[in-house]
This record gives C-alpha cells, structure tokens and sequence, in this order.
C-alpha cells in the first residue's frame, strides 16, 4: 500500500532543496507525494521554466499565505494547511530548512498527529535574534525523523535529547541539487543570461561575487556603511559583481551609500544565471547560509560576513572564512585569497548528490515497518 507524503515549499531556495527529493521519490513506487507551496514568499521567477530546471512538476497545492508580519504569515498558513490535512490526510509532512512554512507545517502536522520529517534538521547558530533560529529550535523539538547535513546536527540533536535512532545523517539535498544543475547549465544555452553578458563585458578577467541581505547587515546604517566601504576598497584590486537584493538596494538607495565605479550592480537573478556567475568567480562575498555550502560544495572560495554560522562544516573542511563584519578581518581574507593563500578545502563527507536516494530510503523504511 502506498504511502502519501506531503513536500513543503515556501520560498524558492526550498523548492531547490525539495527537487532532489522529488526527482528521487520518481524513481519508486512505495511512496507517493504532493508538493505543497506555501506561497510564503512571491516570486515571478517561479515560472514553468523554473520547474523544468529543476526537472520537477507544478506543486499540486498553492496557498497563497504570504504577506505580512512573522506571526500573520505563520498563521496564514497554519489556518490554510490545516484545512488541507483535514480533508485529505497524509501519512508524513516533509519540511526543509528554516523558513516560517517550515516552523508552522510542522506544527499543524504534528498537532493532527503527523509525523513529521526535517530536512536539514539541527542546524544552530546560537544567535535568538535571527527568526530562522527560532524556527529551526521550534521545528526540532516536535520533529520525528532528522535528516541532517553535517556532524554539528547530529551533536546538536543529542545534546538536546532527541534520539540517536531518529537522527540520519544523509548528506545534504542542496548539494544534490546543485550538482544537478551544473549538470544541465553545461548543457544550456547561456548566451540569453544577463550574467553571461556580464562575464563577456569583463572580458576574462578574474571578478568577485557579492550577495548581502541579512537585516543585521543591510538594516543598520551604520553597519552597511562599514561593509560598503570595505566592499570598495576590495574592488579597487578585484571587480566585484553584486546582485543585490531588493532590501538591500532600497537601502542602499535609503542611506545614500556609494559602492564606487569597481562595483557592478545587478538586479537578484535566477538560479541558473546566477550560478552560472558564481562558480567561476575568484571569491564569493556573502551573508547566505546556502551560498556558504555551495560554495565549499563547488571548491569556490568563500568569504561570510556574519558573526556566526549555523554551517560551521563550510569552515573547518571547506573553502568558508567566517570573518564578520570587522573591514580588518574581510580584508584579511581577501588578501590570502588573491595572494594564493587561501582555504583549499573539500567536500564534505555524504555532499555527494544521494542525500535525497538516502532520505526516500529511510522514509520507505519508517513508513513501511
């Protein structure tokens, strides 16, 4: 008899990590499945071409519960998947990352007596401040099976009491993805891609990545004038490409900040532009938790400009400096990047594209004991 799984989305980044699993729930016959988009975050990018990129179908529920403030958005979609498990029940709710999607399926799942499944479970930063902390606390203290990424998960569900036999320590989705995708951008056409443009205008030679939009970084004006002249003075040695966030560009705009004629502004991009900019670039200079992995994922060298990291495997195996917000300390590291003593690094043990094979076994097996 088959099983039903329900697959959540909210935001873009979580449906490229619901994708592997998808790909991989296609190749059995056990388990069956509903992709279920939150509509948490907006996003006109998420088109027909976005999904056939990522080689998955249309999600089969829309909820359209974005908007507003942290717990109006929280409980748009409690209210919304509530009525959807009520009418059509599932055996299992698979939920990703840290969003608020992430935080209020599982609550509702786990309230109807669902078990619930968190991908990437375990990961802290230790910092209150940040809403995804928050979230991933909350959604692992009622999770029932944890598939975790790296060992700092696995150390970080003991400690807090859940059960060895519960935590999987699978590999990590977003590197099956991203795997993937490099996979099918060799074989794309790229000519139609602003970044491809980008990359022609620099005519070969070597350039930076920036992505900034952390509000700890890009609400205070003082700290984004820090990082902005920094940023400056960096590209005054090496190009730098910045697709900016629209917060930050607003702020930007807002606190009447210059980044100098080095800096190339650009508007967010897809995936596969902006992979297809990022993977041949010098350096990466950013606050993304999922840019840190990739990044390490792809051997690219990877400057994070935060004070802490849920991701500390990027740092002690791959090619992430965590170096704050301090000028000092990004220059520093910039420095031994151009000056080839950079992090070498290397991919992390299970990083190897099965994590999803790995998650869809073990769900198999817990569904079907």
């Amino acid at each position: 008899m088959q099983k039903k799984v329900y697959l959540i989305a909210g935001a873009r980044p979580n449906f490229m990590k619901i994708a592997p699993i998808v790909r991989a729930l296609q190749q059995q016959d056990r388990l069956i499945y509903k992709i279920v988009h939150t509509g948490q975050h907006y996003d006109r990018k998420m088109n027909d071409v976005f999904f056939e990129e990522l080689g998955i179908p249309q999600p089969d529920i829309f909820m359209a519960a974005g908007g507003g403030s942290h717990s109006q958005q929280t409980a748009k979609i409690m209210v919304a998947f509530e009525e959807y498990c009520q009418t059509e029940p599932p055996d299992a709710v698979l939920v990703v990352g840290d969003v608020n999607s992430t935080l209020a399926c599982s609550i509702v799942a786990k309230k109807l007596h669902i078990p619930v499944a968190h991908v990437e479970a375990g990961l802290r930063s230790g910092d209150m401040c940040m809403p995804e902390e928050i979230n991933r606390l909350v959604t692992d203290s009622i999770t029932d099976w944890f598939f975790v990424t790296e060992p700092s998960g696995q150390q970080h569900l003991l400690q807090e009491g859940k059960l060895a036999s519960a935590i999987h320590y699978v590999g990590h989705v977003m590197v099956d993805n991203l795997l993937y995708q490099v996979e099918q951008l060799a074989r794309a056409d790229t000519s139609g891609f602003e970044t491809s443009q980008l990359k022609i205008s620099l005519d070969n030679q070597p350039y930076g990545v920036v992505t900034l939009h952390r509000p700890s970084n890009v609400d205070n004006p003082e700290v984004l004038e820090r990082i902005s002249l920094t940023l400056r003075q960096i590209a005054k040695r090496l190009p730098l490409v910045f697709p900016a966030h629209p917060r930050t560009q607003n702020n930007l705009k807002k606190f009447n900040i210059d980044l100098g004629p080095n800096i190339i502004m650009m508007g967010p991009q897809a995936y596969m532009p902006f992979l297809h900019l990022w993977k041949d670039a010098t350096l990466v200079l950013t606050d993304s938790g999922g840019l840190q992995e990739e990044t390490t994922a792809l051997g690219v060298p990877c400057i994070t400009i935060r004070e802490n990291t849920e991701r500390p495997i990027t740092v002690e195996e791959g090619t992430n400096t965590l170096a704050g917000t301090c000028p000092e300390q990004i220059l520093a590291a910039v420095d031994d990047i151009l000056e080839g003593r950079g992090k070498q690094g290397r991919r992390p043990h299970l990083w190897d594209g099965n994590a999803a094979r790995r998650i869809v076994e073990i769900l198999t097996r817990e569904l079907h004991p």
